[in-house]
């Protein structure tokens, strides 16, 4: 049936097809019932919330609709109850709706049943009503009109009302008994996801790289669904077990940005269990689909010792190989003692550490990052920031021989090694040679003097003049 209508009559169809989104016998509660919020983020994309309303409830049944709670909420961590009167509230069963309304969703609920679709005359603007049945809603709409089927949207699509699954929040309803009627206090505590974290350390070298000035930035992202405004926020750093579901949702991380030097940290640290607790000294508002950064660390003048490396492997102590590599890579290594003695001395949350140093005009140009783990006070901090330009390394194998063993189940390899560091600098520099010797390993031969700083690693520090260069040799003996 197809129907002409007027502006006013078009209006009151709308109008009586409204409804309120909230389900008969329902008491809403939404954020401006909220007296406080507390969010303690764990690393891994996990929250605890505790949401602390004041509502009003009637003696005996009532169904409770708590509004704008995390739309990542894991319902089987709710709890709620009663602060200003324990034990006066008792759980019956509790439901967490979180299809939120959308039209694609609302569409989607409607098949099987009818709807009004509006259309206007492009000619006249004359409006029109004709009543359609939803036949499907999967990949578009399928319309059944009169006698004909019709595809797409022909016009405006009106509905009698919105189904009481669908809400425009997400929304944990509880079924509850109240011993008493009138106003109380109550807390909602949960688990969620959609809530992280992470470390972010910018340092800057001074000229003569043993120095850094060391900023530590937070960077929460909130992606819950829903905002905890005025919060109070804490941060669990450590590695805290959790059972894993089968099925979970993914944050992706954003990506950091480069930050101005950080004030004097608002973040105040103290033990807990075997992790680090860092408390925000001030509330703070955490909106949806937001990125905040909060200040966690700042020191200025921290010692730095900077290490060239040039990192060797096993493999060819065992075989005949002769030429290992020309124009070999040498790592730059920077490192720090996390100690007061340093200015620092505050446990460092695992995070990325990224490294500036100004160039001949004052700007600050990237010079390396590195990811650190978590960092206790009094540990050290080592971090590779690239390969050196100016210093490379020629290697190669000058002799290698089996040696004869007692056993036939032992084996017995002799081999000499020839290393040609180069310094194209305008001064000189110190690399540091360190091999890795698998078995019993014993040094035969050498130009420079050895290091065993672990067992199965043989070092050398080896000075290389400005523009020159330096050969090491040695020959090793490994059994194994």
């Amino acid at each position: 049936m197809k129907r002409t209508l007027s502006h006013a009559a078009l209006g009151a169809v709308f109008l009586a097809s409204s409804t309120v989104l909230a389900t008969d016998g329902e008491r809403p509660s939404t954020l401006a019932d909220q007296e406080s919020v507390a969010v303690t983020i764990y690393n891994e994309n996990l929250a605890l919330i505790k949401d602390v309303r004041r509502i009003t409830l009637a003696a005996g049944s009532n169904r409770l609709a708590l509004r704008e709670v995390s739309g990542m909420m894991r319902p089987e961590t709710a709890l709620l109850r009663s602060l200003s009167h324990p034990g006066a509230l008792r759980l019956l069963e509790q439901n967490f709706d979180f299809d939120l309304l959308t039209p694609a969703k609302l569409l989607e609920k409607y098949v099987g049943r009818d709807v009004r679709i509006v259309r206007t005359h492009p000619q006249t603007g004359v409006e029109s009503v004709e009543t359609a049945t939803v036949l499907s809603a999967n990949s578009g709409v399928v319309l059944k009109i009169g006698d004909r089927i019709e595809t797409g949207l022909p016009g405006r699509i009106v509905y009698d009302g919105v189904p009481p699954n669908l809400r425009d929040r997400p929304t944990l309803v509880s079924e509850l008994t109240a011993d008493r009627p009138g106003t109380q206090t109550v807390e909602l505590s949960y688990l969620s996801g959609g809530l992280s974290w992470k470390a972010d350390y910018v340092a800057e070298l001074n000229a003569t790289d043993d120095a850094l000035d060391l900023n530590g930035w937070v960077t929460l992202t909130n992606r819950s669904g829903t905002s905890y405004p005025s919060a109070r926020l804490q941060l669990v750093a450590g590695d805290v077990n959790r059972v894993r579901d089968e099925m979970s949702h993914a944050v992706r991380p954003m990506a950091a940005r480069v930050m101005d030097a950080a004030p004097k940290s608002s973040m105040a640290q103290e033990a807990l269990f075997e992790y680090h607790l860092y408390t925000l000294q001030r509330p703070t508002t955490i909106a949806n689909n937001q990125t905040k950064q909060v200040a966690l660390l700042g020191a200025a003048g921290v010692p730095v010792t900077k290490e060239l490396v040039l990192q060797g492997r096993d493999y060819y102590y065992r075989s005949s190989v002769g030429n290992i590599g020309q124009k070999m890579k040498v790592g730059v290594f920077v490192q720090f003692e996390n100690r007061e003695a340093a200015r620092l001395g505050m446990p460092m949350p695992k995070g990325v550490v990224r490294v500036y140093k100004k160039d001949s005009a004052g700007n600050a140009q990237f010079v390396g990052e590195d990811r650190i783990d978590h960092t206790p006070k009094n540990e050290r901090v080592r971090l590779k920031l690239g390969e050196a330009f100016d210093v490379t390394a020629d290697k190669k194998q000058t002799d290698f021989k089996k040696r004869d063993t007692t056993s036939a189940w032992s084996h017995a390899f002799e081999s000499a090694y020839e290393i040609v560091l180069r310094n194209a600098k305008k001064e000189a520099v110190t690399v540091i040679v360190r091999e890795p010797l698998p078995g019993d390993w014993t040094m035969l031969e050498e130009t420079h003097p050895h290091q065993k700083p672990a067992a199965g690693t043989a070092q050398w520090k080896v000075s290389v003049p400005a523009e020159g260069n330096v050969t090491l040799r040695y020959r090793a003996l490994v059994r194994f």
